[in-house]
């Protein structure tokens, strides 16, 4: 069964939102609601910290990080009246796993008109782990512009870093095992907005792979 719950969409209009009954193994750790109060908090965060907004540009880390910097665009909009520049940065040719790991699809790098130089670029993702899709993003940044700050944002921060890499705004500090994954669920990707903990999946042979950020179903690698 479904449960049927209100909540609001950017625009603060009540909807009502099917939560579906989290997959065998794992909890939901953040809903919708929750989901929604985090990313309002951490908008009026980026206001009070960038003094205004005025030379803020968001650029989200795909997949999750694109709908949700879009999310905190809208929320700065609303507040400030400020249309805030927002595009997207792939990060995929920047891993340090690329030899490693699997032929990984390319995604979409979309700067705003404006350019990065002299901007305060607030990178989105959803996940922050062992930090090095956020030392991607920033080898990424050094080849489309000198911005005068760069600053970074996170749904949720689950630990477990490899690289001194912090986030300057997070929505929630999730205590994690190595032996758990952390899922985010958003409506623009799954249909709803759901954060859940679960097992580390398997790897082909068999073994768990040591903390993987996601659940089987889907091939992002570690933040």
């Amino acid at each position: 069964m479904h449960a049927r719950k209100q909540t609001k969409d950017d625009n603060g209009t009540a909807v009502s939102a099917s939560s579906p009954e989290a997959p065998e193994g794992t909890r939901a750790v953040l809903d919708g609601n929750e989901i929604n109060r985090a990313l309002t908090r951490i908008a009026h965060e980026v206001l009070e910290r960038t003094k205004g907004g005025q030379d803020v540009t968001l650029l989200g880390i795909p997949s999750r990080g694109v709908p949700l910097a879009r999310r905190l665009a809208r929320r700065i909009e609303r507040v400030e009246e400020l249309d805030v520049p927002t595009g997207s940065l792939d990060i995929t040719m920047y891993r340090d796993d690329l030899r490693m790991a699997p032929a990984r699809a390319l995604g979409r790098t979309e700067i705003p008109a404006g350019g990065l130089d002299d901007r305060v670029v607030v990178l989105v993702d959803d996940v922050l782990f062992s930090g090095r899709t956020v030392r991607a993003a920033l080898d990424a940044l050094g080849d489309l512009g000198r911005p005068r700050a760069v600053q970074l944002a996170v749904l949720v921060d689950r630990g477990h870093r490899e690289l001194p890499i912090r986030a300057d705004y997070v929505g929630k500090n999730l205590p994690t095992s190595l032996r758990e994954s952390v899922t985010v669920q958003l409506e623009e990707t799954d249909g709803h907005d759901a954060v859940l903990l679960g097992p580390a999946r398997a790897s082909s042979t068999g073994t768990l792979k040591a903390g993987s950020r996601t659940l089987p179903e889907t091939t992002e690698g570690d933040a």
